[in-house]
């Protein structure tokens, strides 16, 4: 294993870790990877590579848009709710740190839910959806890392 492909596994290991933890741009690290090692390795392997991980890459995202959203429609949670919620992430990342994204996402979809509707139970459920609709995005954002690095690791051992 040569020192790039050193380098881009562990690029590949810190975006999937930004996905997990969404601190870092994910999967935007673990197509970065796959750039760098066909800059490196300047071959037909190379860039089929990043072709074939490019487009895995626009796959996931267009799964990412419809998939969740399609679902938070269909149960009547607005994309305004959403952005609230991610607007009251990121403050409460500020006042609680570690955990303040993790609180402040279904904070503010609840306040937002139970300001709009007047009721706890209605306000849950939107809560409860929009969860699952991050951990839905969060999943199809995994595979997608996971599909594009055994693309990668797969020409590594076995093309190049």
């Amino acid at each position: 294993m040569s020192a790039m492909e050193v380098v881009v596994a562990l690029l590949m290991v810190v975006g999937i870790v930004g996905i997990v933890v969404p601190v870092l741009p994910g999967l935007l690290l673990v197509v970065a990877g796959v750039v760098l090692w066909a800059l490196d390795e300047r071959s037909t392997t190379g860039w089929v590579v990043l072709a074939v991980a490019l487009a895995i890459y626009a796959a996931g995202l267009v799964l990412q848009w419809l998939v969740p959203g399609r679902r938070m429609r269909r149960a009547g949670v607005a994309t305004s709710t959403l952005l609230v919620g991610v607007v009251t992430a990121v403050i409460m990342a500020f006042v609680i740190p570690v955990v303040g994204l993790f609180v402040g996402f279904p904070l503010g979809i609840f306040l937002v839910s139970l300001a709009r509707t007047r009721d706890h139970r209605e306000a849950l459920r939107a809560t409860g959806h929009a969860l699952r609709a991050v951990g839905t995005n969060i999943l199809i954002e995994l595979t997608t890392a996971f599909l594009i690095v055994a693309v990668w690791a797969v020409s590594v051992i076995f093309l190049t």
